[in-house]
């Protein structure tokens, strides 16, 4: 069943945010933003723009940067303090615009929301740090300094799985520190990016220095591109983040990138089992298993094993999927009919190599879910290292579980995969639990707690595969959308060469 283009009368204009107004692309084309919970329901109509529309961004950006970095970062703070505010009273409207063009939950969204909002106030704190450092000369009467700067032009590239949520952690520090920002939101989540720019703008942000240019590919290539943008801050798949970091590289930009993920969590024989299943369950199947942090491989210990699987296969049976806006639901949709036909692709491909499907296993087109775009929770049992399913980012509803002879078996499990983001043990060891916190390679690693559930005020990212070193949150953003000055003062009313007269 397929619904691509919709032709109604009724339909919503949206229209790309550049220099405090709102404007139509360049060459009048669109596309078309429908609910996957129900592809009969088209959100609307947004600009489908290119180069020229990017362009007209960076230069707004570029004429309002100097006025927005003069201005006290304390009272950069305060215009985002207030943005946390107008986010605040705008909560239970957005999560439902929210859950409508993207399908999770309202319950999940209103989360999204509330990471936007702490953000915001985070933010407007560090306003009245954002420190540097004094450090003492090697020569005399003389006095050393460094403090942050900011860069520039910030060009902003998100998935469409966290609409507020993740553009807030780049686009608050940007501008806090003093950078203008161009937003090229996903185009699957695109009416969370006008709602972003509305709340800026009434909070007090000046017009040109945050921007939304709505589109497809080419939009984020011509911004990745233009020579004006000094950063790119980029959350989407390995794949298209490794052509930003190439290009980047050519150019000679700053990027901060936020890949993929392949997230593992463990139960030992000693675990709170209650407590790991609901781990699990969240884990696993929270926004349909469509988060860079899912747990997509549960490594169970070997005496567990069949008590636990079994448990988890019956509470996984009765998940509730459903439209996200209907309040009983847990499951929601996914995204889009590409990823849909990803995950079919990837469960046909752990039935091929002998994987043991153990609870669902394709989509779900039963009462009120016919229409839109589900798949049933899927766990496959006894999956071994050398399975795609266990090695490769599905981001889906699929759960992989492997057995493990051992704690020791268990951390090198973990460890097998290319990625490195997030990572979870359940374990009433003490020991152990310090163990894995050394041991797994991972940006994110929880205790009896499953791999999502991130904090706004703590770093967020991974290792290997998954990112390419940067932080997220909390204060090592600031370093991101910053560069270091550093400063000598000499008041000795002569020459010292540094180096050579002192020594």
């Amino acid at each position: 069943m397929s619904f691509r283009k919709v032709e109604t009368r009724s339909m919503e204009q949206f229209k790309n945010y550049i220099n405090g107004a709102w404007v139509a692309a360049a060459s009048g084309k669109t596309f078309q933003n429908l609910n996957p919970a129900d592809q009969r329901d088209v959100i609307g109509e947004f600009p489908e723009s290119d180069a020229a529309d990017i362009d007209a961004a960076v230069k707004a950006c570029k004429a309002a940067e100097r006025a927005w970095m003069l201005m006290p970062a304390p009272k950069r703070g305060d215009i985002l303090r207030k943005a946390g505010d107008i986010f605040s009273r705008r909560k239970a409207e957005l999560s439902r615009i929210m859950t409508r063009e993207m399908g999770k939950p309202t319950f999940e969204t209103a989360g999204d929301v509330q990471e936007a909002i702490d953000t915001c106030y985070y933010a407007a704190t560090e306003g009245r740090r954002l420190f540097g450092y004094n450090t003492p000369s090697e020569m005399e009467n003389k006095m050393n300094m460094s403090f942050r700067m900011p860069i520039g032009v910030c060009g902003i590239i998100t998935a469409w799985n966290f609409p507020i949520a993740v553009p807030s952690w780049k686009i608050i520090p940007a501008l806090l520190c003093g950078n203008t920002v161009v937003f090229k939101p996903s185009d699957d989540s695109p009416h969370s990016a006008n709602i972003f720019a509305e709340i800026l703008e009434e909070a007090g942000v000046p017009a040109g220095v945050f921007n939304v240019v709505h589109g497809k590919g080419a939009s984020g290539a011509a911004l990745v591109e233009h020579p004006d943008v000094k950063l790119i801050g980029f959350t989407g798949s390995t794949d298209t983040g490794k052509k930003i970091a190439a290009k980047c590289g050519e150019m000679n930009k700053k990027c901060s990138l936020e890949m993929g993920g392949k997230n593992a969590l463990a139960v030992m024989e000693d675990a709170d089992q209650e407590l790991a299943l609901e781990g699990v369950l969240w884990g696993a199947f929270g926004t349909t298993g469509q988060r860079c942090t899912a747990t997509s491989r549960l490594i169970v210990h070997k005496d567990i094993y069949e008590e636990f699987t079994n448990k988890l296969i019956t509470k996984a049976s009765k998940l509730r999927l459903g439209p996200g806006l209907e309040e009983d639901t847990q499951v929601g949709p996914v995204i889009n009919e590409r990823q849909l036909d990803k995950i079919e692709k990837y469960i046909a491909i752990g039935r091929e190599q002998g994987a043991k499907l153990a609870l669902g296993g394709g989509r779900d087109d039963g009462p009120k879910l016919g229409m839109g775009l589900f798949v049933k929770p899927t766990i496959f049992l006894d999956v071994t290292p050398s399975m795609r399913i266990f090695r490769e980012e599905i981001f889906g509803p699929v759960l992989a579980v492997t057995k493990a002879e051992s704690f020791d078996h268990a951390i090198e499990l973990i460890n097998d995969c290319a990625y490195g983001l997030s990572s979870s043990v359940f374990t009433s060891d003490v020991n152990r639990a310090f163990r894995a916190i050394r041991d797994i390679e991972a940006g994110i690693t929880y205790i009896n707690a499953p791999t999502i559930g991130a904090e706004a005020h703590m770093p967020f990212g991974g290792v290997k595969g998954t990112g390419n070193g940067h932080r997220e949150g909390g204060w090592t953003a600031f370093d991101i959308f910053t560069e270091w000055k550093s400063v000598y003062v000499d008041f000795s009313s002569k020459l010292q060469r540094a180096q050579i007269d002192n020594y």
